[in-house]
């Protein structure tokens, strides 16, 4: 099968996202599967499909430092980008993609592990979707719908600013960011720690294609974006601009931890599953839910799964054997894909909001 290779090099921060949301929009069920590279030509902080940007990014700091904060249709956490970083997006028509997400990672990272070895890196996957080099994480992956397309997304570390990526996030307090930085340090890794020296960037895109091929068994193509792919980059370039996009998450809720009447209260609650963080914010009313809304950093298919499970939530009792009940009805009912979150995490999460 051939799998066109388009090439930016290095594009504006908005233009680095919109490439393959762009392309992903303009494929048909019948075309040809394409990768993207591109780099950052200047850096930002991009946030992942269902988080909250007030709860998880430093909103002032950013602005101070010019930092455009982007949202992705593709879950995850927040993380700063810059040119350092060399994107990959595989993008195929749902089709011809493997049909779950833990197949998806499984899938199209092993040629990415692959070209990391051929630089001398013993790199290895991690589920549910990181790439850790000896305990240390030097790439993570992502994946989502976008159109009619399947997308799996992840980058080639050759530097990373630790720095930046402490300061670009929200903490509870400067001793937590002091922990947060020297944790990253410690356990985040790059070409260049690994190496001592950063490889080409044509050296690394060359051997990354000849891995897709050896694995995938595809043939790259190196190919120039169509005029419909050129249009539609451009019109999710503008649309991610918009703040009603990009803010949308954060406009669902009101402040949490306010009793609004006798036995109706709003609150805030959060529970980590191997997939993910995931924040429940509940409107209660005498022991049910009333409202619910559901945020993260975890990687769910389709993507609107999350609000449809919210929605399908609605009415349910705060009791932990019933809720976890009800959520797994409905996920199963809605065909949720989500790896690493069960029943009994979504169900962890909400009543971990639950007001006492």
């Amino acid at each position: 099968m051939r799998l066109r290779v388009l090439d930016f090099g290095f594009q504006p921060a908005y233009r680095s996202q919109a490439v393959y949301h762009g392309v992903a929009h303009a494929m048909g069920p019948d075309d040809d599967p394409v990768v993207t590279l591109v780099n950052p030509e200047d850096p930002y902080v991009c946030v992942g499909l269902h988080q909250d940007i007030g709860l998880e990014v430093d909103q002032d700091w950013c602005q101070e430092q010019g930092l455009p904060i982007i949202r992705r249709h593709v879950g995850g956490g927040a993380v700063y980008l810059d040119r350092d970083q060399l994107f990959f997006h595989f993008i195929y028509p749902s089709g011809k993609a493997p049909r779950f997400v833990a197949d998806i990672y499984v899938h199209y990272i092993e040629p990415v592990l692959r070209t990391y070895r051929r630089f001398g890196i013993p790199a290895t996957f991690r589920p549910v979707n990181d790439i850790h080099v000896d305990g240390r994480k030097i790439g993570g992956t992502g994946a989502a719908t976008i159109g009619d397309a399947t997308v799996m997304v992840g980058s080639f570390m050759f530097d990373f600013d630790v720095e930046s990526m402490a300061r670009s996030l929200r903490v509870p307090s400067e001793k937590f960011r002091d922990k947060l930085r020297s944790g990253m340090a410690d356990y985040i890794t790059t070409f260049q720690r690994e190496l001592g020296e950063r490889p080409e960037r044509e050296a690394v895109r060359d051997t990354f294609l000849e891995e897709v091929a050896a694995t995938l068994e595809v043939t790259p193509e190196l190919d120039e974006p169509g005029a419909q792919e050129q249009a539609s980059i451009t019109e999710q370039e503008h649309e991610l601009q918009d703040p009603e996009w990009t803010w949308q998450q954060g406009r669902k809720f009101v402040e949490e931890g306010v009793k609004i009447a006798a036995g109706t209260h709003l609150t805030e609650g959060a529970h980590k599953a191997e997939g993910g963080l995931i924040r429940a914010r509940l409107l209660e009313k005498d022991d049910h839910i009333a409202e619910l809304g559901l945020s993260g950093d975890f990687t769910v298919f389709p993507e609107e799964g999350m609000d449809d499970l919210a929605r399908a939530l609605h009415d349910q009792p705060l009791a932990e054997e019933a809720l976890t009940a009800a959520v797994a009805e409905a996920m199963d009912r809605l065909g949720l894909d989500i790896p690493g979150v069960g029943p009994e995490d979504v169900g962890a999460a909400i009543l971990a909001a639950l007001h006492r």
